[in-house]
């Protein structure tokens, strides 16, 4: 099994979306909180649905359950930057109490595209979660498209 992982900021539409295709994604999986925000022109959630299919011809979901609560998300964004440490540790035990190895289908992440905001894996969820699964589930090959 693979779990791709990709964030949108600092990158033009013709970049995500070849770079997408080039990992030869099947699907993509929204883990924001907020999927309609304006970072991105592209990267609202109707756009991406539609996007996703007529340029890539790949799925969009969105699954929250994946993102972390805005008590999480919240206290971390206003520090710029803050405890990252905290932060992960917080998230981690979200990850736990709702039990996403067993309520999120391994199937449904297959060649599935984690999709976040932040430009690089090192300090977004959307690395925890791949990381976290891989843990649970056992043979996840991880890979972060750039």
């Amino acid at each position: 099994m693979k779990i791709f992982t990709i964030g949108f900021t600092k990158k033009s539409a013709e970049a995500f979306f070849a770079g997408l295709r080039k990992a030869g994604v099947r699907r993509l999986v929204d883990v924001r909180l907020n999927n309609v925000s304006q970072l991105a022109g592209f990267s609202k959630r109707d756009d991406l649905r539609y996007f996703t299919r007529a340029i890539c011809g790949i799925d969009y979901v969105h699954l929250p359950e994946l993102a972390p609560t805005p008590d999480i998300l919240d206290p971390y964004k206003r520090q710029k930057r803050g405890d990252w440490a905290l932060y992960e540790r917080q998230f981690l035990d979200l990850m736990r109490s709702r039990r996403v190895e067993e309520t999120v289908s391994p199937d449904l992440l297959d060649s599935g595209c984690l999709l976040c905001s932040e430009e690089k894996p090192d300090h977004c969820h959307r690395r925890l979660v791949a990381e976290y699964l891989k843990e649970k589930w056992g043979a996840v090959e991880i890979e972060h498209i750039p």
